[in-house]
């Protein structure tokens, strides 16, 4: 690396290309003539691209080039031949129930490492995030959107569901009743809504989003990381946890910060 090219290309394949500067990885979706349409190639490199990951990231950002930040599935999906080289929505709903579970278990591996403990992922949204592209955004921790942005689940009105991991974060964001009238009717979610009910941590100009994302990556590596994974990990689990149990969790993880602060730790 050198000081014109700070910049370290990991990845860049299949409409996906990873960077990491110190700290922070980008992930960066990279076809905007289709705007950024997904495909099960680029699954299969996003989910190298969390396996790339060198250890000394600490946030990692999601961001897609032009005007969308992603509109969903490729239309090529929905054709009789599909995808070349990939079972077509046909040959999948042909195959055996363990086959088509383990098919779609493996396109959602790109969805899944984006909430790891040891990371915090934030998506940079502009535009259309539709479907697929609404599920991307949902995999991450945070997102912060330009005023433009435009979220949709459109799975129903194709006679399918969400199944890229995005129903789970949805509910915990908006609510079971509004995320159910947001997946059957398909509509479109404004910025001043996803801000409202918890879709959107910032909603800001398109010119000043990169800034905006910067800006927030900086304030998460302002605390020690072992501070930022304990208190990651406190919060993803409390929804499963009585308030009790919430508590001995809390009083565990501080022990171990105050061990650790000490120099105690093993």
């Amino acid at each position: 690396m050198t000081s014109l090219d700070p910049a370290l290309v990991v990845l860049d394949k299949d409409g996906v290309r990873l960077t990491v500067e110190d700290a922070v990885a980008t992930v960066t979706l990279t076809n905007p003539a289709k705007r950024n349409a997904q495909s099960p190639a680029l699954w299969r490199a996003l989910t190298e691209a969390g396996r790339a990951l060198p250890g000394s990231v600490r946030v990692v950002v999601l961001r897609g080039e032009g005007r969308s930040f992603s509109a969903g599935l490729d239309r090529q999906a929905f054709t009789p031949e599909g995808f070349d080289g990939e079972p077509s929505f046909l040959d999948m709903a042909r195959g055996s129930d363990e086959d088509l579970d383990a098919l779609i278990a493996e396109y959602q591996e790109a969805f899944t490492w984006w909430r790891r403990n040891d990371i915090v992922s934030i998506a940079a949204v502009q535009g259309h995030a539709i479907g697929a592209g609404f599920q991307l955004a949902l995999a991450c921790d945070l997102r912060v959107v330009a005023e433009d942005v435009q979220f949709a689940m459109r799975e129903t009105s194709l006679g399918l569901v969400p199944d890229l991991t995005g129903t789970h974060p949805l509910v915990a964001a908006v609510g079971y009743a509004r995320a159910l009238e947001i997946c059957a009717t398909g509509r479109f979610v404004h910025a001043e809504e996803a801000e409202r009910v918890g879709l959107a941590n910032l909603v800001v100009p398109g010119g000043e989003l990169d800034a905006a994302v910067r800006d927030l990556a900086a304030a998460l590596l302002a605390a020690p990381r072992d501070a930022v994974v304990e208190t990651k990990t406190l919060l993803r689990g409390a929804a499963g946890r009585t308030y009790e149990e919430q508590r001995a969790a809390e009083r565990a993880a501080q022990a171990r910060r105050l061990r650790d602060l000490a120099g105690l730790s093993d």
